[in-house]
């Protein structure tokens, strides 16, 4: 029953997928990270299943690519996209630590939160049209492995603020359970990316993500002084497109 409690609170925490309500407790958020990375599973899956459906519908390459990008912020509510704008927000405002926090809690929406959203969404679409439709199954890989690497910094990163929801989870998680959970996903990840686009694509997924991943260790801790949830979403997003743009890469280049 714990478990199960888990996996609703992070499924009800970082997707819109229906789940049945449970409380909040310190019990039930000790192993809610261990569930997180399904989500990008969940996601692989709609691909998949999206993949099929263009095929047997003839559909457009147009809305074929459009409906692409849909599929993830669908899926997650935009929880993650959130956080990347907020930060963007922060960040392009050159001001000190203190300053950036605060426009991290700014619920207003900057001009380059909207700029950025923009070039993003344009960014995956251009990476997405080059992802052969028999090859979509290396975006389970991709999402679950952005996931793994997200919820691995939570309980490891040091935390910027006290209070927030990355704190929250950092706080009542089981670390040590969290860990290595995360690096059975991460390798998981890397095999599903090796089957459906091959070991190539998987050491280019795999190389953006590190590289993704080491810059916003660098970038937490120099800026804000370490992480937030707001931070975590930033990263997620960012390596979800460079890993798509690597994959992308891959495939243009017929290896």
């Amino acid at each position: 029953m714990r478990w199960l409690r888990s996996f609703a609170i992070a499924f009800s925490m970082y997707s819109k997928i229906p789940m049945p309500r449970v409380s909040w407790s310190d019990e039930g958020m000790k192993y809610a990270l261990c569930f997180f990375p399904l989500i990008g599973l969940v996601i692989g899956g709609v691909y998949l299943l999206f993949g099929r459906a263009a095929e047997a519908l003839d559909l457009a390459e147009t809305a074929r690519v459009c409906i692409g990008v849909l599929i993830p912020l669908a899926v997650t509510g935009g929880i993650h996209m959130d956080g990347y704008l907020d930060t963007a927000d922060a960040r392009c405002s050159y001001g000190d630590r203190e300053k950036k926090l605060e426009i991290l809690k700014d619920p207003h929406t900057g001009a380059f939160a909207v700029i950025r959203c923009g070039m993003y969404l344009l960014g995956f679409a251009a990476a997405f049209s080059l992802i052969p439709g028999d090859r979509l199954g290396v975006t389970a890989g991709i999402f679950t492995l952005s996931r793994a690497l997200s919820g691995w910094a939570v309980v490891t990163f040091p935390k910027a603020k006290k209070d927030g929801l990355a704190a929250s989870f950092s706080r009542t998680a089981a670390e040590r359970a969290v860990q290595g959970t995360m690096i059975v996903y991460a390798a998981g990840a890397l095999c599903l990316t090796a089957a459906a686009g091959g070991v190539f694509c998987a050491c280019a997924c795999g190389a953006a993500a590190a590289a993704v991943f080491a810059a916003y260790r660098r970038m937490a801790l120099k800026e804000f002084g370490g992480m937030t949830g707001d931070l975590a979403g930033y990263f997620l997003q960012r390596a979800e497109l460079w890993q798509l743009a690597a994959a992308a890469a891959v495939f243009a280049a017929g290896i």
